[in-house]
């Protein structure tokens, strides 16, 4: 599986960034990406919609996501054009439902402290590089094993599960879902 390469600007944040900052509790009435992008970070950061561009990243301290346990807090950074966050590390929550809707993210306190706002970025997930091309640093963090990649790059859990059921996919010889007779 190719290994995903991501290049933009970084937007950065302390530490414990709330997801009831990421997408205040108001908006939470929708599970659609692009809709719940509209308020992402807005009480946060009141010009994030402003200055992001589609495939930027952000770039946090410790306990990224930390607060409830929505998943439209990654949907709204996913659906805000953000291809990757990089933070110091993340609430566990926050962490496993940006797998489900794959939403890539990586854990490096180094790159994190070390990257300011503006700095060029270039992340490879597969191999868990960061390379901050306006300075020239490298760092390394762990990259996901195979099988978290696989989930990601299908877009998360659910379309990794349909995949593998073979939903909205063409039959493979031999893999013929059968019908009940019932």
């Amino acid at each position: 599986m190719a290994s995903p390469v991501f290049r933009g600007k970084a937007i950065t944040y302390g530490d414990d960034v709330n997801t009831d900052v990421i997408i205040p509790a108001r908006y939470c009435t929708s599970f659609r990406a692009e809709e719940l992008a509209l308020h992402c970070m807005e009480d946060l950061d009141p010009e994030f919609l402003k200055k992001r561009r589609p495939g930027d990243l952000i770039v946090a301290g410790n306990n990224f996501g930390c607060g409830s346990s929505r998943e439209n807090a990654p949907l709204a950074i996913m659906g805000a054009g953000i291809a990757c966050v990089i933070a110091k590390s993340f609430a566990r929550i926050f962490y496993r439902n940006s797998i489900n809707i794959g939403l890539p993210i990586l854990e490096s306190p180094e790159a994190a402290q070390a990257i300011a706002e503006g700095h060029e970025i270039e992340v490879d997930l597969g191999a868990g590089r960061i390379r901050n091309l306006t300075t020239g640093a490298s760092f390394t963090a762990h990259p996901f094993p195979e099988g978290i990649r696989a989930i990601m790059a299908a877009g998360g859990m659910v379309g990794f599960v349909r995949a593998r059921l073979g939903v909205d996919a063409p039959a493979q010889p031999g893999r013929e879902r059968k019908r009940s007779q019932g």
